[in-house]
Protein backbone atom coordinates (compact mmCIF):
# COMPACT_ATOMS: atom_id res chain seq x y z
CA UNK A 1 0.00 0.00 0.00
CA UNK A 2 1.34 2.97 -0.85
CA UNK A 3 -0.66 6.07 0.63
CA UNK A 4 -1.43 9.66 -1.14
CA UNK A 5 0.49 11.83 1.69
CA UNK A 6 -2.33 14.72 0.74
CA UNK A 7 -4.24 14.01 3.45
CA UNK A 8 -3.03 12.05 6.46
CA UNK A 9 -3.83 8.20 7.43
CA UNK A 10 -6.28 8.00 10.08
CA UNK A 11 -5.42 5.52 12.61
CA UNK A 12 -7.39 4.10 15.56
CA UNK A 13 -5.67 1.88 18.55
CA UNK A 14 -7.87 -0.15 20.57
CA UNK A 15 -7.61 -0.75 24.19
CA UNK A 16 -8.61 -3.55 25.72
CA UNK A 17 -7.69 -4.11 29.40
CA UNK A 18 -6.06 -4.66 30.43
CA UNK A 19 -3.81 -4.05 27.62
CA UNK A 20 -0.14 -4.58 27.21
CA UNK A 21 1.18 -0.85 27.80
CA UNK A 22 4.05 -1.11 25.86
CA UNK A 23 2.40 -2.52 22.90
CA UNK A 24 -0.27 0.49 23.64
CA UNK A 25 2.82 2.43 23.06
CA UNK A 26 4.17 1.44 20.37
CA UNK A 27 2.11 2.85 17.00
CA UNK A 28 1.18 6.62 18.35
CA UNK A 29 4.74 6.95 18.96
CA UNK A 30 6.14 5.68 15.72
CA UNK A 31 3.29 6.86 13.08
CA UNK A 32 3.32 10.11 15.09
CA UNK A 33 6.86 10.37 14.45
CA UNK A 34 6.48 10.41 10.42
CA UNK A 35 6.18 13.25 9.03
CA UNK A 36 6.87 14.31 5.38
CA UNK A 37 9.58 17.04 3.62
CA UNK A 38 7.53 19.86 5.41
CA UNK A 39 7.28 18.37 8.79
CA UNK A 40 3.65 17.59 8.43
CA UNK A 41 2.29 14.44 9.81
CA UNK A 42 1.96 11.81 7.52
CA UNK A 43 -0.66 9.85 10.15
CA UNK A 44 -3.35 11.14 12.95
CA UNK A 45 -2.94 8.46 15.37
CA UNK A 46 -6.18 8.59 17.85
CA UNK A 47 -6.26 5.86 21.12
CA UNK A 48 -9.36 4.98 22.11
CA UNK A 49 -11.10 2.43 23.99
CA UNK A 50 -15.00 0.94 24.24
CA UNK A 51 -15.69 3.90 26.01
CA UNK A 52 -13.34 7.20 27.41
CA UNK A 53 -12.59 6.28 30.57
CA UNK A 54 -9.22 4.83 31.67
CA UNK A 55 -8.06 1.65 30.70
CA UNK A 56 -6.01 -0.77 33.26
CA UNK A 57 -2.84 -2.52 31.60
CA UNK A 58 -0.64 -5.34 32.95
CA UNK A 59 1.36 -3.55 34.91
CA UNK A 60 -0.38 -1.50 37.61
CA UNK A 61 -0.62 2.17 35.90
CA UNK A 62 -3.82 3.26 33.44
CA UNK A 63 -3.86 4.85 29.93
CA UNK A 64 -6.84 7.37 29.41
CA UNK A 65 -7.87 7.15 25.84
CA UNK A 66 -8.90 10.15 24.19
CA UNK A 67 -11.47 8.31 22.29
CA UNK A 68 -14.14 5.77 22.76
CA UNK A 69 -15.17 2.92 19.91
CA UNK A 70 -16.88 5.63 17.70
CA UNK A 71 -13.51 6.75 16.42
CA UNK A 72 -12.96 2.73 14.89
CA UNK A 73 -15.41 3.59 12.19
CA UNK A 74 -13.25 6.70 10.16
CA UNK A 75 -10.27 4.95 11.03
CA UNK A 76 -7.79 3.90 7.87
CA UNK A 77 -6.57 1.41 9.88
CA UNK A 78 -6.96 -0.09 13.18
CA UNK A 79 -4.13 -1.39 15.55
CA UNK A 80 -4.66 -3.59 18.23
CA UNK A 81 -2.34 -3.93 21.08
CA UNK A 82 -1.39 -7.08 23.37
CA UNK A 83 -4.03 -7.43 25.77
CA UNK A 84 -5.16 -10.34 28.61
CA UNK A 85 -8.68 -9.33 28.23
CA UNK A 86 -10.47 -12.37 29.68
CA UNK A 87 -12.64 -13.33 27.06
CA UNK A 88 -10.00 -13.40 23.84
CA UNK A 89 -7.51 -15.24 26.21
CA UNK A 90 -9.30 -17.62 28.08
CA UNK A 91 -12.22 -18.67 26.09
CA UNK A 92 -11.46 -17.14 22.08
CA UNK A 93 -14.79 -15.41 22.31
CA UNK A 94 -15.53 -11.53 21.74
CA UNK A 95 -17.78 -9.94 24.45
CA UNK A 96 -20.83 -8.09 23.13
CA UNK A 97 -19.23 -5.08 23.54
CA UNK A 98 -15.94 -5.66 21.87
CA UNK A 99 -18.20 -7.14 18.90
CA UNK A 100 -19.92 -4.15 18.31
CA UNK A 101 -16.59 -2.06 18.23
CA UNK A 102 -15.25 -4.37 15.78
CA UNK A 103 -18.28 -4.74 13.81
CA UNK A 104 -18.16 -0.58 13.34
CA UNK A 105 -14.39 -0.54 11.90
CA UNK A 106 -15.57 0.62 7.86
CA UNK A 107 -14.85 -2.28 5.31
CA UNK A 108 -11.32 -2.24 3.44
CA UNK A 109 -9.73 -0.76 6.83
CA UNK A 110 -5.80 -2.62 7.42
CA UNK A 111 -6.17 -4.01 10.36
CA UNK A 112 -2.50 -4.50 12.38
CA UNK A 113 -2.15 -6.74 15.83
CA UNK A 114 0.56 -6.30 18.11
CA UNK A 115 1.68 -9.34 20.29
CA UNK A 116 -1.41 -10.84 21.56
CA UNK A 117 -3.65 -8.46 19.92
CA UNK A 118 -3.82 -11.21 17.47
CA UNK A 119 -6.15 -13.24 19.92
CA UNK A 120 -8.91 -10.21 19.36
CA UNK A 121 -8.49 -10.62 15.62
CA UNK A 122 -8.86 -14.37 15.75
CA UNK A 123 -11.59 -14.48 18.16
CA UNK A 124 -13.34 -11.92 15.54
CA UNK A 125 -13.12 -14.63 12.70
CA UNK A 126 -10.49 -12.02 10.96
CA UNK A 127 -7.31 -14.79 10.95
CA UNK A 128 -9.72 -17.73 9.98
CA UNK A 129 -7.70 -19.63 6.62
CA UNK A 130 -4.87 -16.66 7.20
CA UNK A 131 -0.97 -16.71 8.16
CA UNK A 132 -0.49 -14.77 11.39
CA UNK A 133 1.47 -14.98 14.32
CA UNK A 134 1.88 -13.72 17.74
CA UNK A 135 4.45 -14.22 20.68
CA UNK A 136 5.83 -17.83 20.46
CA UNK A 137 4.71 -17.75 24.02
CA UNK A 138 1.06 -18.00 23.41
CA UNK A 139 1.49 -19.29 20.19
CA UNK A 140 0.05 -22.67 21.18
CA UNK A 141 -2.27 -20.97 23.28
CA UNK A 142 -3.69 -19.14 19.97
CA UNK A 143 -3.48 -22.27 17.93
CA UNK A 144 -5.55 -24.34 20.40
CA UNK A 145 -8.44 -21.82 20.53
CA UNK A 146 -8.55 -20.54 16.63
CA UNK A 147 -7.01 -23.97 14.85
CA UNK A 148 -7.98 -22.41 11.04
CA UNK A 149 -5.58 -19.47 11.92
CA UNK A 150 -2.16 -20.63 10.11
CA UNK A 151 0.19 -19.46 13.27
CA UNK A 152 3.91 -19.34 12.30
CA UNK A 153 5.36 -18.33 16.00
CA UNK A 154 8.87 -18.36 14.47
CA UNK A 155 8.79 -15.22 12.93
CA UNK A 156 8.33 -11.63 14.07
CA UNK A 157 5.68 -10.20 11.60
CA UNK A 158 3.49 -11.51 9.17
CA UNK A 159 2.12 -9.24 6.08
CA UNK A 160 -0.96 -10.46 5.06
CA UNK A 161 -2.05 -7.47 2.89
CA UNK A 162 -4.30 -5.94 4.78
CA UNK A 163 -4.19 -7.71 7.92
CA UNK A 164 -1.14 -7.82 9.75
CA UNK A 165 0.09 -9.32 13.36
CA UNK A 166 3.28 -8.94 15.08
CA UNK A 167 5.27 -10.80 17.71
CA UNK A 168 5.76 -9.42 20.88
CA UNK A 169 7.05 -6.67 22.37
CA UNK A 170 9.96 -5.20 20.08
CA UNK A 171 8.35 -7.08 17.14
CA UNK A 172 5.28 -4.30 17.20
CA UNK A 173 8.04 -1.65 16.63
CA UNK A 174 9.69 -3.95 13.46
CA UNK A 175 5.60 -4.47 12.45
CA UNK A 176 5.01 -0.11 12.52
CA UNK A 177 8.27 0.36 10.59
CA UNK A 178 7.45 -2.03 8.10
CA UNK A 179 3.50 -0.64 7.66
CA UNK A 180 5.31 3.18 7.61
CA UNK A 181 7.90 1.98 4.90
CA UNK A 182 5.13 0.35 2.81
CA UNK A 183 3.28 3.24 2.92
CA UNK A 184 5.96 6.04 2.57
CA UNK A 185 8.95 4.23 1.56
CA UNK A 186 12.42 3.61 3.17
CA UNK A 187 13.61 7.29 3.88
CA UNK A 188 10.54 8.12 5.81
CA UNK A 189 10.85 4.54 7.76
CA UNK A 190 14.28 5.36 8.74
CA UNK A 191 13.59 9.23 9.78
CA UNK A 192 11.20 7.52 12.66
CA UNK A 193 13.78 5.03 13.17
CA UNK A 194 16.49 7.55 14.28
CA UNK A 195 14.50 9.43 15.75
CA UNK A 196 12.98 6.87 18.08
CA UNK A 197 16.99 5.06 18.11
CA UNK A 198 15.82 1.53 16.98
CA UNK A 199 17.01 -0.33 14.18
CA UNK A 200 15.72 0.40 11.39
CA UNK A 201 15.11 -2.50 9.38
CA UNK A 202 14.43 -6.47 10.71
CA UNK A 203 13.13 -8.70 8.23
CA UNK A 204 9.91 -9.97 9.31
CA UNK A 205 10.70 -14.07 8.87
CA UNK A 206 13.31 -13.35 11.27
CA UNK A 207 13.44 -15.52 14.34
CA UNK A 208 11.20 -14.45 17.47
CA UNK A 209 14.24 -15.61 19.40
CA UNK A 210 17.86 -15.10 19.51
CA UNK A 211 20.26 -16.76 21.88
CA UNK A 212 22.04 -13.50 22.33
CA UNK A 213 19.63 -10.44 21.81
CA UNK A 214 22.50 -7.58 22.58
CA UNK A 215 25.54 -8.10 21.39
CA UNK A 216 28.42 -8.88 23.98
CA UNK A 217 30.21 -5.81 23.68
CA UNK A 218 34.04 -7.54 23.28
CA UNK A 219 36.05 -8.77 20.83
CA UNK A 220 33.81 -11.80 20.32
CA UNK A 221 30.80 -9.70 18.91
CA UNK A 222 30.11 -8.95 15.22
CA UNK A 223 28.86 -5.03 16.15
CA UNK A 224 31.57 -3.11 15.07
CA UNK A 225 32.10 -5.45 11.71
CA UNK A 226 28.02 -4.86 11.16
CA UNK A 227 28.23 -1.24 11.22
CA UNK A 228 31.85 -0.56 8.97
CA UNK A 229 29.66 -2.84 6.53
CA UNK A 230 26.81 -0.51 6.90
CA UNK A 231 29.25 2.06 5.42
CA UNK A 232 30.68 0.31 2.53
CA UNK A 233 28.11 -1.54 0.94
CA UNK A 234 28.90 -0.51 -2.65
CA UNK A 235 32.40 -2.61 -1.96
CA UNK A 236 32.93 -6.28 -1.56
CA UNK A 237 31.33 -7.68 1.17
CA UNK A 238 32.01 -11.59 1.24
CA UNK A 239 31.56 -13.45 4.28
CA UNK A 240 35.45 -14.38 4.73
CA UNK A 241 36.24 -10.31 4.52
CA UNK A 242 33.75 -9.72 7.13
CA UNK A 243 35.56 -12.41 9.17
CA UNK A 244 38.91 -11.32 8.73
CA UNK A 245 37.49 -7.67 9.61
CA UNK A 246 35.99 -8.99 12.90
CA UNK A 247 39.33 -10.57 13.67
CA UNK A 248 37.13 -14.03 13.93
CA UNK A 249 37.43 -17.51 12.49
CA UNK A 250 35.02 -18.09 9.71
CA UNK A 251 33.02 -20.22 11.38
CA UNK A 252 33.09 -18.48 14.83
CA UNK A 253 31.89 -15.27 12.99
CA UNK A 254 28.62 -17.05 11.25
CA UNK A 255 27.86 -18.69 14.78
CA UNK A 256 28.33 -15.33 16.48
CA UNK A 257 26.64 -13.43 13.40
CA UNK A 258 23.50 -15.65 13.72
CA UNK A 259 23.61 -15.03 17.53
CA UNK A 260 23.48 -11.82 17.48
CA UNK A 261 21.05 -11.01 14.11
CA UNK A 262 18.99 -14.10 13.66
CA UNK A 263 19.98 -14.00 10.13
CA UNK A 264 23.29 -15.18 8.03
CA UNK A 265 25.67 -12.82 6.88
CA UNK A 266 24.87 -13.41 3.64
CA UNK A 267 21.07 -12.76 3.71
CA UNK A 268 21.57 -9.62 6.05
CA UNK A 269 24.16 -7.87 3.88
CA UNK A 270 22.08 -8.52 0.94
CA UNK A 271 18.80 -6.77 2.92
CA UNK A 272 20.76 -4.27 3.33
CA UNK A 273 21.77 -3.43 0.53
CA UNK A 274 17.75 -3.49 -1.08
CA UNK A 275 17.17 -1.34 1.24
CA UNK A 276 20.12 1.15 0.65
CA UNK A 277 19.21 0.72 -3.05
CA UNK A 278 15.49 1.76 -2.02
CA UNK A 279 16.16 5.31 -0.32
CA UNK A 280 18.48 5.78 -3.63
CA UNK A 281 15.84 5.28 -5.63
CA UNK A 282 13.38 7.13 -3.48
CA UNK A 283 15.98 10.32 -3.14
CA UNK A 284 17.72 10.58 -5.96
CA UNK A 285 17.71 10.61 -10.21
CA UNK A 286 19.88 7.82 -10.99
CA UNK A 287 20.34 5.21 -13.24
CA UNK A 288 19.25 2.13 -12.26
CA UNK A 289 22.76 0.38 -12.80
CA UNK A 290 24.06 3.10 -10.86
CA UNK A 291 21.71 2.72 -7.94
CA UNK A 292 22.72 -0.82 -7.88
CA UNK A 293 26.00 -0.02 -8.18
CA UNK A 294 25.96 2.34 -4.77
CA UNK A 295 24.29 -0.18 -3.27
CA UNK A 296 26.45 -3.23 -3.97
CA UNK A 297 23.65 -4.97 -5.48
CA UNK A 298 26.16 -5.11 -9.04
CA UNK A 299 24.09 -4.83 -11.80
CA UNK A 300 20.46 -3.00 -12.77
CA UNK A 301 19.36 -6.83 -13.48
CA UNK A 302 20.39 -7.74 -9.94
CA UNK A 303 18.66 -4.88 -7.95
CA UNK A 304 15.63 -5.80 -10.37
CA UNK A 305 15.18 -9.12 -9.15
CA UNK A 306 15.41 -8.36 -5.61
CA UNK A 307 13.21 -5.70 -5.56
CA UNK A 308 10.80 -7.18 -7.56
CA UNK A 309 10.93 -10.22 -4.97
CA UNK A 310 11.01 -7.98 -2.06
CA UNK A 311 8.05 -5.30 -3.17
CA UNK A 312 6.69 -6.55 -6.88
CA UNK A 313 8.09 -3.20 -8.52
CA UNK A 314 10.49 -2.81 -11.39
CA UNK A 315 13.34 0.24 -9.66
CA UNK A 316 11.46 2.74 -11.94
CA UNK A 317 7.56 1.60 -11.03
CA UNK A 318 9.26 2.47 -7.27
CA UNK A 319 10.75 5.27 -7.55
CA UNK A 320 7.60 6.52 -9.83
CA UNK A 321 5.61 5.66 -6.99
CA UNK A 322 8.15 7.67 -4.09
CA UNK A 323 9.07 10.30 -6.22
CA UNK A 324 5.79 10.93 -7.90
CA UNK A 325 7.83 11.25 -11.17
Amino acid sequence: MVLDAAEPHRIAVLLLPPVVGFDASIAPMLFGAAVDDHGDPLYDVVVCGLDEQPVMTTHGYAITPAAGRAALATADTVVVPGTRFPSVRIDGVLTPLVRAALDSIRPGARLVSICTGAFVLAAAGILDDRPATTHWKYAEDLRRLHPRVDIDEDVLFVDDVDVLTSAGLAAGIDLCLHVIRSDHGARVANAVARYCVVPPWREGGQAQFIDRHLPVLDDSSTAATRAWALRHLGGELTVDRLARHAHLSLRTFNRRFREETGQAPGAWIRSRRVDRARELLESRDLPVDEVARLAGLGSGANLRHHLRRGVGMSPSSYRKVYQGV
